[in-house]
């Protein structure tokens, strides 16, 4: 199932809106309006496409699961509270649980180069590192725009996810 729902969002950012190109070298235009902004694609790391390289982690439940709930509590803080460093760090563009309460239980997407590096990351997560979620990594080609969204996401915010 998530080998599609990875394909059908690639295929939307390479297909989304009516934009053409007419030349190798000529920017992509919708209608007589120019669209490509060099700056915002240099500041989000586009490539010609306007595509970049990401790894995504899908985030499985651990063999380490407590039932002591104020245990609980204080490990999800703190696994919110490294998801905020990540993000303010610009290593993670985005993160979030799956509804329901199956063994997928979220993703995290990183702005990094290689597995390594996200490795690394994930192993900073207390909840990782408690056992009580394990990692899946995959290397992704998705829209640079991705890479907005944590200057978009606090002005949507009434309240933080923290209180």
């Amino acid at each position: 199932m998530y080998p599609r729902i990875i394909f059908l969002v690639f295929l939307i950012s390479c297909f989304a809106g009516t934009a053409q190109s007419t030349s190798e070298d000529t920017a992509v235009k919708k209608s007589d309006e120019v669209l490509y902004d060099a700056e915002k694609a240099a500041k989000y790391g586009a490539d010609d496409y306007g595509m970049k390289k990401y790894i995504f982690a899908f985030l499985k439940r651990g063999p380490n699961r407590t039932s002591d709930k104020e245990e609980a509590a204080k490990l999800q803080t703190a696994h919110l509270e490294n998801i905020g460093r990540l993000a303010k760090e610009g290593k993670l563009v985005l993160a979030g649980p799956f509804f329901g309460n199956d063994d997928l239980r979220g993703i995290y997407i990183f702005n990094v180069e290689t597995l390594e590096e996200a490795k690394e990351l994930t192993e900073t997560d207390p909840a990782i590192k408690a056992g009580s979620l394990v990692m899946e990594l995959k290397e992704w080609y998705g829209s640079a725009a991705l890479m907005a969204i944590n200057e978009i996401a606090p002005t949507l915010a009434k309240k933080s996810i923290m209180d």
